[in-house]
Order: structure tokens, then sequence, then C-alpha cells
């Protein structure tokens, strides 16, 4: 059943429980297709797990931070087309830097100023072929290997884990390239994650197209607070469209029930009635809702509620430590750096570096602040932000810097495992997930996210 045209209205009510990054999608696009839409959101900030963090510097002066350090890349072409749609401007929003993990010492994948304009996949050889502090026979093998996985269309034994893909690469090719391009798209460890899933995302990146002029594997580092890049933007074109879309924040969904063919969401304001729901929390709280609506709904839904609560209950999850650090004066030689991080990352933990003064060159309270990112990180939030700060002394030579603020998110993403099974979108009759933990074929990114939303939104509309 086709829904209707944009600009149509449905007759019926969907509400989207949830204003992050997945569920701002799912408003947008159900919104454009004509639905009525409601939003609700807990909190008063817009972004879920992808959202702007008011902080202070030790002397003072507010920061507009992150609950997390993100970045996008040009692959990421249904966010970067829904941002461009509710008026985000692109290129002033994103700074876009061509493939490349630097180190400090200048070694590492970078990506040669003479290939920055080739197409996908050129570009993207040239930086392997131009690897400082290579030789050549290891970006040779990193090259042929490359074309292996093109030629066999980027698929292979579900069971593999990218050990297992990478284990005829040279130690250092795995260590300085495999192993952080892997846990920052997978936030997994390579002797756990997914080969398919990270042949999915080489694809996209290395060999795809990106959106508009972006190769698909541009680095675009925010130069806004997370909120503001996306999920603001999305509210204000939601509250243009008028009587179609409305956006309730600081109400808490607390309940979720069944009532004929309709659904009741509860909330501090009393119940209210929706043809079709959009579940677009974390998948904690998604999971608790389901469990929960259980209980209240007939024998002929109550299971395929309760299956869908074990399985998200079953996701292993891993965590993202993010420590924001000041040393006044300090500038890195390039806006984004990659670390030598210890593969039991005991002294060296972090994998990345962020200089946010180059990306908001105009913010006098942003020079000298550094954002260190430990992905898939295990260790408690002192411990980690103390073992940061001492790589950061021994690796980038700050040993003035001062912390800001350290946040752990312990549930960030799922990890992205071989032959894991993710929840489904439908979960019962008018009612839908959505969110980067969801069944997809991206793991847990931005990009996961909002496509997650697009298509809840899609099935949402079309089954009405």
């Amino acid at each position: 059943m086709e829904g209707p045209g944009p600009g149509q209205a449905l007759s019926g009510k969907l509400a989207i429980v949830g204003a992050g990054w997945a569920g701002m999608a799912a408003a947008v696009e159900a919104a454009s297709l004509g639905a009525q839409v409601t939003v609700f959101e807990a909190t008063r900030t817009l972004g879920g797990r992808a959202r702007a963090l008011a902080v202070q510097r030790p002397d003072g002066p507010p920061l507009a931070l992150d609950n997390g350090q993100h970045i996008l890349i040009g692959a990421y072409t249904d966010t970067l087309a829904l941002m461009q749609r509710v008026g985000v401007d692109l290129p002033q929003a994103l700074l876009s830097l061509p493939l490349g993990l630097p180190f400090p010492d200048g070694s590492g994948l970078q990506t040669p100023p003479w290939a920055t304009r080739w197409p996908a996949p050129l570009d993207a050889l040239a930086a392997i072929a131009t690897v400082r502090g290579w030789p050549w026979g290891e970006r040779l093998a990193l090259v042929r290997a490359s074309l292996r996985w093109q030629s066999a269309g980027f698929a292979c034994d579900p069971a593999l884990t990218v050990a297992d893909l990478c284990q005829r690469l040279p130690a250092r090719v795995t260590h300085e390239l495999i192993e952080p391009l892997c846990v920052s798209a997978l936030n997994t460890p390579i002797t756990d994650a997914s080969a398919t899933v990270f042949l999915r995302v080489l694809r996209d990146a290395l060999f795809g197209r990106g959106f508009g002029g972006y190769s698909g594997s541009s680095l675009l580092l925010p130069r806004t607070d997370l909120s503001t890049l996306f999920p603001d933007m999305a509210a204000q074109w939601l509250q243009r469209q008028g009587g179609t879309a409305g956006l309730r924040i600081g109400t808490r969904v607390s309940t979720l029930r069944p009532q004929g063919a309709q659904w009741m969401l509860g909330h501090e304001a009393g119940e209210e009635a929706f043809d079709q729901v959009i579940w677009a929390t974390a998948a904690s709280p998604a999971e608790k809702a389901m469990r929960q609506a259980a209980d209240a709904c007939d024998e002929a839904t109550e299971p395929s509620l309760k299956a869908w609560a074990r399985t998200v209950r079953a996701l292993p999850f891993t965590a993202i430590t993010t420590v924001y650090a000041w040393a006044p004066g300090a500038r890195l030689s390039s806006p984004m750096l990659a670390l030598r991080a210890q593969p039991d990352a005991t002294e060296a933990p972090a994998q990345f570096v962020f200089d946010r003064g180059q990306l908001h060159p105009h913010d006098a309270a942003m020079q000298g602040l550094m954002a260190f990112v430990v992905s898939a990180s295990t260790d408690d939030r002192d411990a980690l932000q103390a073992r940061v700060l001492a790589q950061a002394q021994r690796q980038l030579g700050l040993g003035t810097l001062q912390a800001v603020q350290t946040v752990v998110e312990k549930r960030a993403t799922f990890a992205c495992t071989p032959g894991l099974v993710r929840p489904p979108q439908a979960v019962a009759p008018g009612l839908w997930a959505a969110g980067d933990y969801v069944d997809g074929p991206y793991p847990a990114t931005l990009e996961g996210a909002v496509r997650s939303g697009l298509s809840a939104a899609r099935l949402a509309t079309a089954s009405h």
C-alpha cells in the first residue's frame, strides 16, 4: 500500500518517542510524507546520545561540547542529504578533510594533495600507495587486499572477524590502519568485530560515491555542537510545517499500551491515542518499554513484543570515552590526529585526538581544547582520564593539559560481532522501532541511526 505524497495529510496520528538522530530523521521523513507527527522527548536537549553538552573551562568560560566526539564521512549519504533538506549549510557546518589518519610525527595514511580531487577509489588507493613510514611491500599488500575485497563484492563468510579477514596483512598495516579504522567504525576490537560489516563500511567509504561534492572517504568534522548540527535544525523545520508536526520537549512517555487498533502513550499530562508509534529511544529504555507494554497486550500481540525485547536484551554493548582537556595555546598539526594506542590500551588508550580550537577558529574559549577518543573503552572514568593525559604528554608533548570533562557512554554502541542478531523495525502492528541498534546494514553510527529513522517513517506511513 502506497503512502500519500508530500503535503497530503494522513488521516491517522503518528507518535515518535525520542528526539535523537533516529527520531528526528523519522519525524522529518514522516512529515514530508504527509503524516501528522508528534515527537516526544524526555529531556530538554535534542540529539540523544549525540547531543550538546554544556561545561566550563577550568578558568571559567562556558563551552558547548558534546556527550562524545563524533565525525561523519562523505559516504553518509542519507545523513548529509537529510541535513541539507532541513536547511543545514554543509560547508559551514562541517570541515571537510581528505582521507587521512596521520600520526603526530607525520607518518600514517594521508591522501596526497594531487589526489584529493580524484574519484573513488583512486583517491583512497593513492593514499594507500603513499603512506609515509611503510615499505613498498606493505603498501602493495594493502592495495592487493583492497582490490581483492572489491573483486569479491566486499562480501565474505559471515562468521569471519576482521582479524580473520586481515590475517595475511603485515602487522604494521593491521596495527596502524585496520585496527583504528575498525574500532572507530564498529567500536569493536578486530578480534571480535564482524568482517562483513567492516567490508560494507569500507565499500562505501573507500570505493563508494559520497554525497554532493564530497568523496565517500572525506572526513567531515562538525564545526558546531551535535544538537545544533542536525536535531535542532530538524526541530525548526518541523515547526515550519504548522499543524502537521509537533515537538513535546521535556515530556517523558511513561507507558505504552494497545487499545483496539491504536496505541496509548501515557505521560504526565495523561494519555493520548495514536494510530502509529515509532519508538526511537536508546536500546535499554526501548527494551523496558516493550516488555512492560507486552503485559497489556492480547495473546496475539504479546509474543512479538516479548521476543523483540529479548533480542534487545541479548545485544552486547561497548563503551566510548571522550576526554576533553585544555592546554592554553596548544595547537595540533592537524584538526584530527591518530594516536598510537597499545593493543591492551593500558598505557595509551586513546586512538584519536581532535583539536576543537581548529574546528571553532572564531571561538576564543575553544582554543587549546582537545578531545581524546577511547573507543571500546573498558576502564573506569578516572583511570582512563589519567592515562589519556599521560598519553598526550608522551605522544603530543602536551604536559600542561588540564582535564575539562570526561564523558563515558557505557552503552554507546552494540558490539558489532559476526552473526549478531539485531531487533527488527517492525515490533507489532502499528508499532515500529528506530535506532542505530535496530536491524540494518550499518554499525552503530550516525548514518545507521538516520537510515533507521527514515526507514521506520516510510514503513509507518505506508502501512496506514
